[in-house]
């Protein structure tokens, strides 16, 4: 251990120990105003820092990583055990939208027995899940950063998978739209918190190919969630369309107890140095404090819960990243939601076509998105690395945007397509390749935007991802719910005419913005991620 001054070691945030071995909440909140790497990314030894003091000076234990290989850090962890992590990660993330959606074929069974004639109350049902998750990411996403991802993660689920549970034994219209509410407060950790395990396992440039898989999930699920649903609604009782997604859940959470193991940095040193605190003999000689790299002087638990719940709204309202990509997901989203909700009424209403079949339809927006979605996550990183070594070696987040170019292109041609051609008279497989285009160009866009915030704000993404959910989500709840009145008065073709407008507008002028005043605006923030990545381990 070296002897060093503790001015020296690197932005410090606040961690509450003040019981030897009690595990309390972490704080990292001052840590990005430095330009210094990040403990868990630059390596180096626990150290023996002399701390300047108005009175005495005391020696102080500073806990860090054991050099840049410590296998302890998430980054160094072996292939699979980080797949697995992902791969849990991203099921929990893929099961809640499920959910989501799924309920909507089923809503005029649960209409008749419950004798429910409002069309907004119907609709209320389905979307009022996605209400919650306007929320949850807001609470969830900050207590993942205090005590850690794994921790927040499963007992969210398991909070899910208690509701989702409940849906089905719902004797009444209150009871149902309550428990969704809940079901879906649980169900939002994985849209924010996930994004945050990713970043704590991957190096900037080996990320994008688990963020395409990540990121793909809660845009699949809503699709094959009403597939399933309406044939589950057709052979049997609509409760059954709870009790099975708490079945699929219930398999899941058995393997992430597991498989999903703590990733965060600052919680996994905090971990470290208790156990060192436990073991340390005072009979040798005097007591040192132990504290991490992200340790500061201000413990005290009400300032680290306040601080970290505030983040979210800080990086929302000072952020214009946040601000641009949130509002441009929001429509994203609320798009997606429109045509999940729409879908049914083009070829049901316009091609007459019976329930279980007009709900087939819904693949073709999966074919879109898992179509793009494959070939996105092949050309993430490798645009990434060639964007890196073209300018000496050293990434940066906005190599992450060249894939939002043809996603913003894709997807007001696909509107303008669905819109223009769902008409009796033209073959319903022209509709399908407009939903399809619109499917991939959702995905491409999604996938970029979410690697971007991830490598923007590494150590926060938990907060900035809660941010930009808690916009889309509310976009998902309400686009729905306007689109019968749109579609009624202005017909499939104007009213898609306008959302294509609108991403147009928005869509097409992003990257080319980010790409050129992105890094401008990453070095005026308070919270982005300003170090050069050639700077972490290779």
């Amino acid at each position: 251990m070296n002897s060093t001054d503790r001015s020296a070691a690197p932005s410090a945030s606040p961690t509450i120990h003040e019981e030897p071995g009690i595990f309390k909440p972490v704080d990292t909140s001052s840590a990005p105003e430095s330009d210094q790497p990040h403990a868990y990314e630059k390596g180096g030894k626990a150290t023996i820092a002399q701390e300047e003091d108005s009175t005495t000076n005391d020696d102080v234990v500073i806990v860090d990583w054991e050099g840049p290989d410590d296998p302890m850090n998430p980054k160094n962890w072996a292939f699979k055990k980080k797949w697995a992590a992902t791969a849990i990660v991203s099921a929990f993330t893929f099961i809640s939208p499920v959910s989501s959606s799924m309920m909507a074929p089923a809503s005029e069974q649960i209409a008749q027995e419950f004798g429910i004639t409002s069309s907004s109350i119907i609709a209320l049902l389905t979307s009022i899940f996605v209400a919650a998750y306007a929320l949850g990411p807001l609470v969830l996403g900050p207590l993942s950063e205090l005590y850690g991802r794994s921790r927040v993660l499963q007992l969210a689920n398991l909070w899910y998978l208690a509701w989702n549970l409940g849906c089905g034994f719902a004797q009444n219209e209150a009871q149902l739209i309550a428990f969704r509410f809940l079901a879906g407060l649980g169900g939002s950790a994985p849209l924010s918190v996930g994004g945050g395990v990713l970043g704590d396992l991957f190096r900037a440039e080996e990320r994008g190919q688990a963020i395409a898989i990540y990121s793909l999930a809660p845009l699949l699920g809503p699709v094959i969630g009403p597939t399933c649903g309406a044939w589950i609604a057709q052979r049997s009782t609509w409760r059954w369309v709870f009790w099975s997604t708490t079945i699929v859940d219930a398999i899941i959470q058995c393997f992430g107890f597991f498989l999903l193991k703590e990733t965060f940095p600052p919680v996994l040193l905090e971990r470290k140095a208790a156990r060192m605190r436990k073991s340390a003999d005072p009979e040798k000689g005097t007591p040192r404090e132990i504290r991490t790299v992200f340790d500061g002087a201000d413990r005290h638990w009400k300032h680290i819960v306040v601080k970290a719940l505030i983040r979210p709204f800080a990086l929302f309202f000072r952020e214009p990243i946040v601000q641009l990509l949130g509002v441009y997901m929001a429509f994203l989203y609320g798009t997606l939601y429109l045509f999940l909700t729409t879908i049914p009424s083009i070829f049901e209403g316009t091609y007459h076509q019976e329930v279980g079949i007009a709900g087939l339809h819904y693949f073709a927006l999966g074919v879109g998105l898992t179509g793009a979605s494959q070939l996105n996550a092949r050309m993430l990183d490798r645009a990434y690395k060639y964007f890196s070594k073209r300018n000496g070696g050293v990434g940066r987040p906005e190599y992450r945007l060249p894939s939002m170019v043809p996603g913003s292109i894709l997807l007001p041609i696909g509107l303008f397509i669905t819109g223009w051609t769902a008409r009796p008279d033209v073959h319903w497989i022209a509709p399908d390749i407009g939903i399809a285009l619109v499917g991939a160009g959702t995905i491409l866009n999604f996938q970029s935007i979410q690697t971007y915030v991830i490598d923007c704000f590494t150590l926060h993404a938990a907060s900035a991802l809660a941010a930009v959910t808690f916009l889309r989500s509310l976009a998902g709840f309400g686009f729905p719910l306007f689109a019968p009145a749109m579609y009624n008065a202005l017909g499939y073709g104007k009213g898609d005419t306008i959302l294509a407008c609108f991403a147009i507008v928005v869509g097409v002028p992003s990257p080319f913005l980010l790409w050129k005043y992105g890094e401008r605006i990453r070095n005026a923030s308070r919270y982005a991620d300003k170090r050069p990545v050639s700077q972490e381990k290779k």
